[in-house]
């Protein structure tokens, strides 16, 4: 049977990682383990989590020194994946702005799929309770990425997908030094020119209720940035 591992980067998500890890142990019972890479939250989060492996075989947990970032908390938790052999990875949030329940419907998509983006604007605009300036700001950043880029991708900044550990074993995970909105598209990008398969799924994705948005201006701006520099280094072949 096929191993699954998603992987949730954490930093100060008390609010929601309690409620979060037994949801979605409810909903899938084999076959899908948690990864919690969590940046030394002062709230406590890793030593939660911690404690919940005692009785959890299926929980695992990375604990890095300081606030690194995301994209690099992703990275961390890809190498683990491939060195487990994991057969699908995920990334996802740990606030329920992505739901657990989408989960069998990425994987039934990545039987045809080597990467498996949860879209909110291939089928609408599919975004609950973001202010209006957000939201118009996520969709013309994913309209300016595909000029930019030509990836032919609704949702290149979303947070919610699903790979085939092939895909991480081909990207250099070492080269990737992006976070956030960049990081989301420079993985995508990187599959996207290597040739694997990208589908994508319609979600519907919830704003968080309780804690805090790890989003800023500086995550912006390397994101404009980020779709330059990537279309640049594929033209020179330095991808």
């Amino acid at each position: 049977m096929s191993k699954s591992l998603i992987i949730i980067p954490t930093y100060n998500e008390m609010e929601n990682i309690p409620k979060l890890i037994p949801y979605v142990f409810s909903l899938y019972e084999n076959g899908v383990d948690i990864l919690v890479v969590d940046d030394n939250s002062p709230d406590g989060t890793s030593d939660y989590v911690k404690s919940l492996m005692t009785n959890e075989p299926r929980l695992h947990l990375i604990t890095r020194e300081r606030k690194l970032g995301l994209g690099t908390a992703y990275c961390a938790g890809f190498k683990y994946a491939i060195q487990q052999k994991y057969d699908f990875i995920f990334e996802m949030d740990a606030d329920f702005s992505h739901d657990p329940k989408e989960i069998s419907n990425f994987l039934e998509a990545a039987k045809n799929s080597d990467l498996v983006l949860g879209s909110r604007y291939n089928s609408g605009v599919n975004v609950i309770n973001w202010p209006m300036q957000r939201l118009l700001l996520s969709y013309f950043a994913n309209k300016y990425t595909r000029i930019i880029t030509g990836m032919p991708i609704s949702d290149a900044t979303g947070g919610f997908k699903c790979f085939r550990r092939e895909v991480l074993e081909a990207i250099e995970l070492d080269n990737i030094r992006s976070n956030g909105y960049s990081f989301q598209i420079e993985m995508t990008f990187k599959a996207w020119k290597k040739g694997f398969r990208i589908t994508e799924i319609p979600i519907i994705f919830t704003d968080r209720q309780v804690g805090k948005s790890k989003m800023s201006q500086k995550i912006v701006r390397e994101a404009a940035l980020m779709v330059w520099k990537l279309r640049f280094r594929s033209i020179f072949g330095i991808l």
